[in-house]
């Protein structure tokens, strides 16, 4: 697997189309379409990846096997540990393992960051997500209510 770092213009633009795609595919079993199009357009559209990777440091990387694109993550490191902020792989490509090995890159990354923990919010009904961050190591350790605005909030599990 490849992974592409997400730096030019033209990725970011590639990514959001990515993100957009993936976002409208797997969301609509636990979110509204109103709130994944306000989602998309608030944390992954062109001009906040572009704000997150230029201004706030985070990390995007595109997930490439065989020229094939099936998904992406986003990290951003801070005081004392790497957030996780992203880690979506195309339908198609899921438990073949790829979230797996894209968690070994962000390990690495984590250790670049020399960040001894990684962080992450999870959507509290997303229970397959969950299952496979458990799997990884990761363990529930708060939960957190998120009011994001158009009368849309995230109610999530903290993991580390």
């Amino acid at each position: 697997m490849n992974f592409i770092n997400i730096k030019t213009d033209e990725e970011i633009k590639k990514l959001a189309v990515l993100t957009s795609e993936i976002w409208h595919e797997y969301w609509p079993c636990i979110l509204s379409e109103e709130q994944i199009n306000y989602m998309v357009e608030k944390f992954q559209s062109y001009n906040s990846l572009k704000t997150q990777i230029e201004e706030e440091k985070y990390i995007y990387n595109i997930l490439e096997d065989n020229g094939n694109i099936i998904g992406y993550f986003g990290a951003s490191p801070k005081d004392n540990y790497l957030f996780l902020s992203k880690l979506y792989i195309k339908k198609d490509f899921r438990g073949l393992g790829c979230g797996k090995q894209a968690f070994k890159k962000i390990k690495q990354i984590a250790q670049q960051c020399n960040k001894n923990v990684i962080l992450l919010t999870v959507n509290k009904n997303n229970i397959n997500t969950i299952k496979a961050y458990e799997t990884w190591g990761f363990i529930k350790t708060n939960e957190t209510v998120t009011d994001i605005g158009n009368g849309f909030v995230m109610d999530d599990y903290i993991m580390e």
